[in-house]
Parts: structure tokens; sequence; C-alpha cells
């Protein structure tokens, strides 16, 4: 087992009320029945296509041969088997071809391809964003041309930002656009590294939305505009070359099995680019793709760790090692290293990781599926909250789950070093999510420094009266009442902690305001992830009277992981908030020279 069906069904049908979205008329078609069949089809592809691809994927890695890269054989089959079964555009409209599948659900679903196999699961979401960035900016006619082909899954779509000398610094970019006399016809050159599918032979062309700078436009950020850049164009109704060439592959310590190539683009001058929207706006564009893309990195982050949980709990149930503290006698048999306090404390650290993450990216899910059928006011309160949620949701799980996977690989001891067992692949594979789509530095520093303040700390208003709907759920049952206040001292910490840092700020002293903003959304995803415990746990303790035997232990489960988490992890906020509001300033104090 690599995830959880009977967890997953928990997030959805009893903690979000996923079927409540059929009330409006975009979902009115769907019931919770046709939700179950998504889900239950993706867990067949899953099981028989993905997971059996997972450890050859990972030793038989992509390379460059012959100017193309050549990835593992079954990628052809799994690519096909996405696009003729409609999950590349399965969120779109009828009318696109899609299936108006909610997000909620959808991610659920990519949920459970992620922790069957990672690198396999990437190629078809990829292709889903790149697309509805052309479906939402572009032309007619960049639509009929491009979209048809990418929902197929004949061709493949990445996002090309990444430059040699400008990675998070897109302002840097030196990729250039120069009009043709073909109106929205542009040449393009430059180069882009660490293009996740940007070249492999398992599809027909590789589409690219790439970013570039239209010769004299404005300096920096404001002059970036976007471009569909295919591998190969279209001309007299066939494929040619359009001069992107691939000059390599990059070879990584996890997430082997999806090629990471680095572009050569217009080198012989021959490079068509097809713009999207209008000039110079390509950065609020690809921001919309960018948003998304941020909590398909949580997403997978946690499904990682999920898989890496239990592939160590089913180790930890079956492998004999010792024998109870308390036991004294050696001719007694060894006992399973799940009765180990400590071995439970590393199981109960990776099930509060992984299963808060997943509550917080779901609940993120149905926010984004309420802003797209919403109206007015709850529309604008959904979107700020999912605008402030997004880099917690994105860098919370990414960095938690490389701890929680290490804690996977600790649980096998050393046969979690060998790669006879799955989890060292887990803890490799982990460890790019903190890097993808922004570090977890810049995502402190987006939350700390817009985020909190933006539209007068509208969206910040927002979220606390959300956690305390929650806490006040939680003070109408005895058993419930001591985490609501101890989330209630904790949420006061971070309010304090916030406006001591804005105080900062006020001051005009910003350095010192931003310096530890990675700190301060570590804080901030602590008091987000124990605030979803807490609604867990609501629920686990209404149900857990009338359930039946197998879920009375899974709702003790959730309780249990609840305490867990306030014990052990919410009360690190402590230390945090006494850094964030202290004095000492010893990382803007610190010399180059004195390391």
């Amino acid at each position: 087992m690599f995830y959880s069906k009977r967890d997953l069904s928990f997030q959805l049908f009893e903690m979000l009320d996923s079927e409540s979205l059929t009330q409006y008329s975009y979902f009115q078609d769907h019931n919770r029945e046709s939700f179950e069949m998504v889900l239950d089809a993706a867990e067949q592809i899953a099981e028989k296509m993905l997971r059996p691809l997972l450890t050859e994927m990972d030793r038989n890695e992509p390379q460059l041969v012959d100017g193309r890269i050549k990835v593992h054989a079954g990628m052809k089959p799994i690519v096909k088997k996405f696009g003729e079964d409609g999950w590349v555009n399965a969120s779109f409209s009828y009318e696109e071809g899609g299936q108006q599948i909610p997000a909620t659900v959808l991610n659920a679903a990519a949920f459970i391809f992620q922790t069957a196999n990672y690198s396999a699961s990437v190629y078809p979401f990829l292709t889903t964003g790149a697309a509805n960035l052309i479906r939402t900016f572009g032309s007619p006619a960049l639509i009929e041309t491009f979209t048809p082909k990418m929902y197929s899954g004949e061709w493949q779509g990445t996002m090309a930002l990444t430059e040699p000398d400008a990675g998070s610094s897109l302002s840097d970019i030196t990729t250039s656009a120069e009009p043709t006399e073909k109106e929205g016809v542009f040449k393009i050159r430059g180069q882009k590294i660490y293009i996740s599918c940007g070249d492999h032979d398992v599809c027909d062309n590789v589409v690219h939305l790439m970013l570039a700078k239209i010769k004299g436009g404005p300096i920096g950020v404001k002059g970036i505009s976007l471009f569909v850049v295919p591998q190969k164009r279209i001309e007299n109704s066939k494929l040619i070359d359009n001069d992107v060439l691939t000059a390599g592959v990059y070879h990584k310590m996890g997430y082997k099995g999806a090629p990471i190539a680095h572009l050569m683009v217009g080198s012989n001058d021959d490079c068509l680019g097809y713009l999207v929207g209008e000039p110079h706006k390509g950065l609020s564009y690809m921001f919309q793709m960018m948003n998304e893309a941020r909590i398909g990195v949580g997403m997978n982050a946690a499904a990682i760790g999920t898989a890496a949980y239990y592939a160590s709990l089913a180790y930890a149930k079956e492998r004999p090692q010792g024998r109870k503290i308390s036991e004294k006698d050696p001719t007694k048999p060894q006992t399973s290293i799940i009765n180990h306090a400590d071995v439970k404390r590393m199981l109960l650290f990776q099930k509060s990781v992984v299963e808060g993450s997943l509550a917080l990216l779901l609940y993120c899910s149905k926010l984004s599926d309420l802003i797209h059928v919403e109206e007015g006011e709850a529309k604008e309160r959904a979107s700020l909250l999912l605008d402030l949620l997004t880099p917690i949701a994105k860098s919370y799980p990414s960095e938690m789950c490389c701890l929680s996977t290490s804690a996977a690989v600790q649980i096998l001891g050393g046969a979690g070093y060998t790669t006879d067992f799955p989890v060292e692949q887990y803890y490799r594979e982990a460890r790019i999510h903190p890097i993808h789509e922004g570090t977890t530095g810049i995502h402190g520093l987006d939350l700390l420094g817009r985020k909190i303040t933006i539209h007068n700390g509208k969206a910040t208003r927002i979220f606390f009266e959300e956690v305390s709907k929650t806490l006040s759920n939680a003070s109408k049952t005895v058993d419930l009442q001591p985490f609501g206040e101890k989330l209630q001292k904790y949420l006061g910490k971070a309010q304090q902690a916030t406006g001591f840092l804005l105080g900062l700020a006020g001051k005009g002293e910003t350095e010192k305001f931003l310096a530890d903003a990675t700190l301060y959304l570590e804080m901030f995803g602590i008091v987000t992830i124990a605030w979803q415990w807490l609604s867990q746990g609501i629920v686990s303790h209404e149900k857990l009277g009338n359930a039946h035997e197998t879920d009375q232990n899974f709702y003790h489960g959730k309780l249990a992981t609840m305490r867990y988490f306030y014990e052990y992890e919410l009360v690190k906020v402590d230390s945090l908030v006494k850094r964030l509001q202290s004095e000492d300033s010893v990382t803007i104090e610190m010399r180059s020279e004195w390391f």
C-alpha cells in the first residue's frame, strides 16, 4: 500500500464535503459516485502502470542520444493512457472536451498517481498547466493550433522560465524576442535550463510556454512577455524543426524518471515564438500557472512523504527487533519494532506531517474550485485566502517531507539505506520540492513581505476568522477544549511576532524585517497545520461514537496524531517566535570574509 484510500475518502467527503460542490451549475453533473469513480480509475492506472516502473525509472534515467532525450519505454503507453482517458483536460469545460471535474477531486487523483510513481506522474500534468495558459490567455488561433494535441497526450507542454544567470530573479532573463513581419510572431533567441520534460521521445512535439523580453520593451519584470515556443512548428500542415535544440540533460539525485533539459533557442536564427496575450504581461500570465504548480509541488511532496510513511509502517509491523523495555527475559521472543515508543514517535511524526499537509492541500484545492464558481464577496474571500495559504501549502509539505522521509529511512535502519527498499529513493526524490517553483526562502519573502499586508491585511484577517470558527467548534467539546485553547495561545504568539516584524517595516528597517522570513513561514506553517489537525480532530471525535470497529481505529488514530502534533510540533512555535522578536541581527551583520 502506498497511500490510504480510507484517509483520502475522509479528507474529501468527511472533512471537506466535496460533494457540496455539485450544487454549482459547473459541477452539477457530478455526485459522490462519479467522484469515487475518478479516484478508482486513478488507482487502477497507478497500480497497473505507474507503480511497476517506480524502481526501473530510477535506475534507468533519461539519456541524451543524438540530440534527443530518450526516456523509459514504459512512459509511452502511460502518456497515451492519460491522453485517451482525458486526464490532461479533465477540469476544463465540456466545450473544450473536458469533464468539468473539480480541482479538489482531480488533485486527489493526482496525489494517487504521485504516491505510486512521482516521475511518471509529472508528464501529463505539466501539459495541463501549459495548455491552461494557452486556453486562458491565448488567441483562438493559438488555442486551436496547440491545445487539441496537448489534451490528447500527443504533444508535451512545459514551463520554460529559468536561465543560467536568472533563476528566481526573473527580471534578469536575457532570452529575447524580435518581431517579424507577421503579427504576433517573434524570433526567439536565448537558452533555458532545468526544463522539466523539456525534451523526450514519448511525444511528437514539445510545446514550451516561454518567458522572453521583446526588444525595446520596459526594463525588468515589466518587460517580460509570454510566448508559445514549440520544439517543432507547423508549416504547410507538416511539423518542421523550430530551432529549439537540446544541449543537455541533467542527471539528478532523485526524480530521475522525468527528464530535465537544457535548451538552446534560436541558435540558427530560425526559432519562432507566438505571443500569448498582450506584450509585457508575461509574468502575470505565468503566475497563474506557477500558483497552480505550487499547490501541485506541495501535493507531490506530500505524496512522496505518504508513500515513504506506508513503506516504513509496513516494515515496522513486520520487523522483529529487541524486546519491550519492561521485558527482562532474553528467552522471550522479540517484538515487532512498532511496539517501541521511539519508533511510534517517528511514525506519528510522519503521519502528522503527511496527513496534515494533505488536509491543507485539499482545502486549498476546494478554495480554487470556489473561486471558479462563486461570485462577489464569497469569491473574493476564497481568492484572498488561497493567495495567503499558497506559499505555506507549497513550502510546509516540501520542507517537512524531507524530514519525514528521513524518519522512514531511520525506521528501516541499515535496510533503509540500501536500494533493496524504496525509502532511500523517496528520500532522494523528496529533496527537489523545497527548490521547485520558488525556493522556500522566496516563499518566506512572499508571505511576510507581501501576502500578510496585501489589501491592508484583509487576507490575514480572513485566515484568523476561519481559524476562529474551528476554535469555536472545538470549545463545544470537553475533550477538544484543551487543543483549542493551546492553538488560541499559539495563534496569539504568531500575531504578536507578526506585529513586531511589521513594526520594523514601519520604521524602514526592511532588511531586519525580512531577514528571517523563512522562519516566519515555518512558524505560520506549523500554526496552519495545527488548525488543520484540530479540524480533523473535531470530525473524528464526532464520528467516533457511531463508528464500527475498523473506523474506530481510524478515528482514534486521527485523534492520537492530533495529540502528537500539539505536543511535539506546535510547541516549536515558542522558539521561532523568540527568534523572530530578537534584537540580535547576526545574519545581517555577519561578513562574507568571516566565513
